[in-house]
């Protein structure tokens, strides 16, 4: 860690950061030799399976975008293979916000979401990144206890076939209010602002209707399921390009809503965490139900 430090700099305080699911994130206070501080982020994966390839596309995501529009933190050093490190390890900068999960101000932040993520898929990398992983199957996809039985059925179904053919895009992959970062300052007439995107390490390349989906569900489960088939609404108001028949749209929304089927207990330990005492585990699954039922209503 001292190695990428300036020459006199040393590490004065830490502080766990909440809110991830996958890694660990601490903040460290860097002194100065002026007598100043700068903040340093450190990423760390504790015995997951996949950290090397995550970190690997995390600081190749970081670099990328660097000098773009898109604010996200600057990469300091990366140690996938916990080479220098007790356990594989990312370093970067620390960004100034935070993550607000609350439903008050959502009705402002969502086209700031939308355009958040336009400004993403509009990034064309010389090299792309891989293509893009969805692990859900029929098969895995866990039916809340008292759900929609017909509704959920029939989405299950629509995993079973084929994904639609897509024209490519630069993904987030994990693109979601826990994601993005709001400056924290009093409110101004101008509003709110984004103040950048974090954890870039699922990074890939594949359709802007999974990002979109994946937001979607996200703000379905949080603030309600209105809040879910609003965002794509959202999304093409501020200039994006989905799919342009609601068959194939319905493809991506329904698999991003049955692959949360598989992690609600933990998602909703996550919000908890991070202050949405309320969401308990059976409140986001009756909201997951809630929101898979309104796709299903909705292409009917």
């Amino acid at each position: 860690m001292s190695r990428h430090l300036e020459v006199g700099e040393r590490i004065v305080r830490t502080e766990a950061l909440h809110g991830g699911i996958t890694a660990e994130m601490r903040r460290l206070t860097i002194g100065r030799r002026d007598g100043g501080t700068r903040d340093l982020v450190l990423r760390t994966f504790v015995n997951v399976e996949h950290a090397e390839d995550w970190l690997h596309r995390e600081a190749g995501a970081l670099t990328l975008l660097t000098g773009t529009g898109v604010r996200a933190p600057g990469l300091v050093a990366v140690d996938p293979t916990a080479a220098h490190c007790e356990y594989p390890s990312l370093l970067m900068t620390h960004l100034a916000g935070r993550t607000v999960l609350d439903d008050e101000g959502l009705a402002t932040r969502v086209p700031l979401l939308a355009r958040q993520l336009v400004a993403i898929h509009a990034l064309r990398p010389a090299e792309r990144p891989r293509g893009c992983v969805a692990l859900t199957t029929a098969d895995t996809v866990v039916t809340p206890k008292g759900a929609d039985a017909a509704a959920w059925a029939a989405a299950i179904d629509v995993i079973r076939q084929p994904a639609p053919p897509y024209e490519g895009r630069f993904l987030h992959r994990d693109f979601q209010p826990g994601n993005v970062l709001f400056d924290v300052l009093p409110s101004t007439p101008a509003g709110p602002r984004i103040t950048g995107v974090v954890d870039w390490a699922a990074t890939s390349w594949g359709p802007a209707d999974l990002d979109v989906a994946h937001c979607s569900t996200n703000l379905a489960l949080l603030h309600g399921p209105a809040w879910g088939l609003r965002f794509a609404e959202a999304y093409e108001e501020a200039g994006g390009v989905l799919a342009a028949a609601a068959s194939e749209r319905l493809y991506w929304q329904v698999r991003d809503g049955l692959a949360f089927s598989e992690e609600v207990q933990l998602v909703a330990q996550t919000w908890r965490e991070a202050g949405r005492t309320e969401l308990t585990t059976r409140a986001v699954e009756e909201r997951l139900d809630a929101y898979v039922t309104a796709l299903m209503d909705a292409l009917g």
